[in-house]
């Protein structure tokens, strides 16, 4: 099924920055999503720096740090099945990369050289708005095929059904663009919230029974259902570029 929506203009995107500067502090990760017992913290103790070299990952302040590179991931010491996460990121660099996976198998991580991402699990996509502009600038249209604002898609050998595998999006000039195939198996948000680098984004995902579900910045935006496996570890990646987590917390579910 075909969905549409519309890019906010660049003064409703303004207000909205302005409308969360408060959020913008390390204590002000939004209640909502936290209240209520079950809630573990995630450091960076952890994780594995499973291909990075040792200054890849570091953290300070109760805010974990990549360099991006080399390109690989840092992987949970524990495996999850069914879960809530909340985290908050921001890129450090315009058009940075990144992302977080959930449900990789050990083979996702086995004897992975640097410069290699994980081979599979599902990932929650990480993507400064750069990203597109310069794709954009580039190719002198819109992606028909990624977003900087949260898709969501099984890596390698994983499998999901996408909730949106194709989608509309209308741009300020007042023309449209298309984003995906109805056979896709990522699936592209149907809100466009993402702050730029430098400011923080905030994440909650709720993965249950094979069925993942992404809010961003307090809108639900994405998901699929039928992943396969439905069951790993959690994984940072690093993907060329510094990037910056805090606030990780995970419930985990029946």
């Amino acid at each position: 099924m075909n969905h549409a929506i519309a890019l906010l203009p660049l003064a409703a995107l303004a207000a909205l920055a302005l409308q969360s500067d408060a959020r913008q502090d390390a204590d002000a990760l939004p209640r909502a999503w936290i209240d209520g017992a079950g809630w573990d913290a995630l450091t960076l103790t952890d994780f594995v720096n499973v291909n990075g070299d040792p200054d890849t990952w570091t953290e300070r302040d109760g805010t974990i740090a990549c360099t991006g590179r080399p390109i690989g991931g840092a992987r949970t010491k524990k495996v999850y099945r069914n879960f809530e996460l909340v985290l908050e990121w921001r890129h450090l660099r315009f058009a940075g990369n990144s992302g977080v996976f959930v449900w990789c198998p050990d083979s996702a991580f086995t004897d992975l050289p640097p410069g290699t991402l994980p081979r599979s699990g599902i990932e929650v996509q990480v993507l400064d708005l750069g990203y597109e502009e310069n794709w954009l600038k580039s190719k002198g249209a819109h992606s028909d095929w990624f977003t900087s604002h949260g898709d969501v898609f099984p890596v390698g050998s994983s499998k999901m059904t996408a909730f949106t595998p194709q989608i509309e999006y209308a741009a300020e000039d007042g023309t449209t663009f298309a984003v995906g195939k109805p056979d896709s198996a990522r699936s592209f948000p149907t809100a466009r919230l993402t702050r730029p680098a430098g400011e923080w984004n905030h994440y909650y995902v709720r993965a249950i029974n094979g069925e993942i579900r992404l809010w961003v910045n307090g809108q639900e935006v994405n998901g699929g259902r039928d992943c396969e496996p439905s069951t790993g570890y959690l994984a940072l990646e690093a993907e060329g570029a510094p990037v910056e987590f805090r606030n990780i917390r995970i419930r985990e579910l029946p």
